[in-house]
């Protein structure tokens, strides 16, 4: 379940209004949004890796409710999707040209259709060098059971700006690859009424650009404290920003503790 952006910007509204500290316009409050969304994304992966590790020393929690890899797992599932890669014909190679910024890549499955019986190849990527040398020797060269990739960039037209593309050997009729994606920016729309107010316009409402928090209902208190901590800086008020790194690092040592 995903967090609703109106429901923390009205909490962030609430919290520094109570004493009369400032405002943040919802321009403002977007912008925030974004930046603490994607740090708090980011920290999935080394927060995961620690837990891992306490997992192989048999030093963590594992029952139903309280595995803590199992959860920030299950926050990361949002973000995981099947990509399909288009063959790009001049650059022999195959790039992404659906919705939404790869952030990861996982599993990738090269198909080969045009063949009897066809092939479904779980595809290993390697560094470019490795790559080149693998594909240039008789005895290792890849096959349509093993074959491998690499990672690259190149500009794909009509696009003026680089892009990823990966390379693959043999040349699949098909590529699939698992991936993760970057969340998207949550955004408060708002429409400006009478006495000059803003009047926020509902995610999923007629011609409304309001987009909610991707993160998991979860993080909704750690959204609240890290935008405020921004918004302390804005208003210039350092009473916000100790009081809401002070929760921010109460919650992050009860998750790591």
């Amino acid at each position: 379940m995903a967090v609703s952006v109106n429901t923390v910007y009205q909490t962030v509204l609430y919290i520094i209004n109570k004493e009369q500290r400032g405002y943040i316009t919802p321009s403002e409050f977007s912008s925030l949004a974004t930046q603490v969304q994607s740090e708090i994304f980011m920290t999935y992966f080394p927060d995961g890796n620690q837990v891992n590790r306490l997992n192989q020393n048999n030093t963590q929690n594992n029952t139903e409710f309280f595995d803590m890899f199992k959860d920030i797992s299950y926050k990361l599932y949002p973000f995981e999707k099947e990509a399909a890669f288009s063959y790009d014909a001049t650059s022999d190679g195959f790039y992404y040209n659906g919705v939404g910024t790869i952030y990861k890549l996982g599993e990738i499955i090269s198909t080969y259709n045009t063949l009897n019986p066809t092939y479904n190849s779980i595809t290993q990527l390697t560094s470019k060098s490795d790559y080149s040398e693998i594909t240039r020797s008789k005895l290792t060269s890849p096959t349509y059971s093993y074959p491998i990739a690499y990672t690259t960039n190149a500009i794909i037209a009509p696009a003026t700006l680089s892009q990823l593309l990966i390379k693959v050997s043999p040349t699949p009729n098909i590529l699939n690859i698992n991936c993760l994606f970057e969340p998207s920016s949550p955004v408060w729309d708002f429409t400006v009424g009478a006495l000059g107010q803003f009047i926020f316009n509902p995610v999923g409402g007629a011609g409304s650009n309001s987009t909610d928090f991707e993160l998991d209902i979860s993080e909704k208190n750690n959204l609240v404290t890290n935008i405020l901590k921004y918004c302390g800086i804005i208003i210039n008020d350092p009473t916000v920003i100790q009081v809401a790194e002070q929760e921010s690092q109460q919650a992050s040592n009860n998750v790591k503790s």
